[in-house]
């Protein structure tokens, strides 16, 4: 095979592997988490550098290797440097799936390649770090990784877990309509789903507005109505409405009965203008929906109203699958449908139904599964909070256990995250030289506040071991610097063999 620079390699080899994966759904990834470890593991090749004719790494590969790891000279031929791998395995054994017979990095030798790289003053005053072996659970490298700082967007893989184990998987949260017959009134019954679509294109599969209406209707007109009284019914939550934080483009108020998040343009992520009252704007979309199918709604414009317990069922939609949810909500880092699922896990775990509920709700949850919880705090399940406070600790362990194969249910948490290069939050990042051969390997969730810069996720390392990650920083003196530091650490790990 003739000599090609990695850089060469990783773009075409990388990109092929993981673009495969990011088509495998339509906005978000949706294989199994195994099945993304054996498509990104085969790119372990075009990371480790070029291959002689016998499947050996080039000694001038091992160098490259070393300089790209360390940051630092040229550490010579191979094996002469703790961190790089005497020899690249065969094909078969780096495609062996993760978690197989390969061994996992050695403590020191993946200190060696990190700690340099964690020294970096772009990364601010306050780092911490962990790197656990997905596999055995064993913590294979940790830097105060049990001080719990403000962990930004990192904090929705806790709300993604405690939704998951609070409320399953396959649950799909509904919007429903209700007849008081007598009365002659109509209540349209918010179940907290965000991501309810009033669009005629539907974005992602969404539970439809639409069809809400075309079933209403056609229940109305067999029932011989055709003029109703039109509610809407927000009762399921409690408390306030408006994010600790105020008012802003990144989260509507948190209320459970919306459309299309709020948002009064035509985007599906990121910052957006937002409707004042989502629900009020919800409902006067629905009358208007139901006029054009020839139910008239009289009395003005549709007010708020709980619907009474012999309130009869007229229909219903529901959502995608929590595990959609949580995919969608990881990959491009949706603060409403964040919100949305920290309160589905208040209403499942029997909490009060608002936002000090939903910490509780998750907190339980991740009690339940053991996991470290010193020091934490659940303000929020979006991370906008600078209140909310978890571990680099916390965050490996949920990775790790949303990958034991005992808990299927939690899987989405992993086939969630971006992946490097390609998809949702991380699709820009990774295109400097010194972190571009995280492209394709690296998985992770991002989090970003002014001053505060999280990555935490996955990695099948040079020798086909699933690891997962957490760095956390704070004071970073600029976003970019920071964010830069923390790809090229997640794509050291991504590139170590470290034995």
């Amino acid at each position: 095979m003739p000599e090609l620079k990695a850089s060469q390699l990783l773009t075409s080899a990388a990109k092929t592997a993981a673009t495969s994966v990011a088509r495998s759904g339509t906005k978000h990834v949706t294989v199994g988490a195994t099945a993304v470890g054996l498509a990104l593991a085969a790119v372990v090749v075009a990371t480790t550098g070029p291959w002689d004719a016998s499947g050996q790494r080039t000694a001038e590969a091992h160098r490259a290797v070393a300089r790209d790891a360390g940051g630092g000279a040229d550490h010579g031929a191979p094996g002469t440097r703790p961190g790089v791998p005497p020899a690249a395995p065969s094909a078969p054994a780096v495609l062996a799936a993760p978690g197989a017979a390969v061994p996992g990095p050695a403590r020191g030798a993946l200190a060696d390649v990190l700690d340099p790289l964690l020294k970096d003053p772009a990364l601010g005053t306050h780092r911490t770090a962990a790197v656990v072996d997905a596999v055995t659970g064993e913590q294979l490298y940790g830097k105060s990784a049990g001080d719990a700082l403000t962990p930004a967007s990192t904090i929705k893989l806790a709300t993604a877990v405690g939704a998951l184990t609070a409320a399953g998987a396959d649950h799909r949260i509904a919007t429903r309509t209700a007849l008081e017959k007598d009365a002659g009134r109509l209540i349209l019954v918010g179940g907290g789903d965000p991501t309810l679509t009033a669009r005629q294109k539907n974005p992602y599969g969404a539970a439809s507005l639409r069809t809400l209406a075309d079933r209403t209707a056609a229940s109305l007109k067999k029932d011989g109505r055709t003029e109703i009284t039109l509610t809407y019914d927000t009762s399921l939550y409690s408390g306030p409405a408006t994010h600790p934080i105020g008012p802003n483009e990144n989260l509507a108020e948190v209320t459970a009965l919306m459309v299309d998040e709020g948002r009064t343009d035509d985007s599906d992520s990121g910052p957006a203008t937002r409707a004042v009252d989502p629900a009020a704007s919800a409902a006067q979309k629905f009358a208007d929906l139901l006029h054009d199918r020839g139910i008239r709604t009289k009395g003005g414009a549709p007010a708020p109203h709980k619907a009474a317990d012999e309130a009869e069922a007229v229909a219903k939609v529901t959502s995608p699958p929590l595990s959609a949810l949580v995919e969608r909500m990881l990959t491009h880092s949706d603060n409403d449908i964040a919100e949305a699922l920290a309160r589905q896990t208040a209403v499942a775990a029997e909490e009060s139904h608002d936002f000090d509920g939903a910490g509780r709700a998750v907190r339980k949850q991740l009690a339940r599964l053991h996991l470290p919880l010193s020091g934490t705090r659940f303000a929020d399940g979006s991370g906008l909070d600078r209140a909310d406070k978890v571990s680099a600790d916390l965050l490996t362990r949920l990775l790790a256990a949303a990958a034991e194969p005992g808990r299927p249910g939690l899987r989405s948490v992993l086939t969630g995250l971006p992946v490097a290069g390609f998809t949702g939050t991380l699709s820009s990042r990774y295109e400097d030289a010194a972190d571009a051969s995280g492209i394709g390997l690296v998985r992770a969730k991002t989090g970003t506040l002014t001053g505060v810069n999280t990555l935490a996720g996955t990695v099948v390392d040079a020798d086909g071991r699933l690891l997962v990650f957490a760095f956390m920083t704070q004071g970073a003196p600029g976003p970019q610097s920071a964010q830069a530091g923390l790809d090229r650490l997640a794509s050291s790990v991504a590139n170590c063999g470290c034995r």
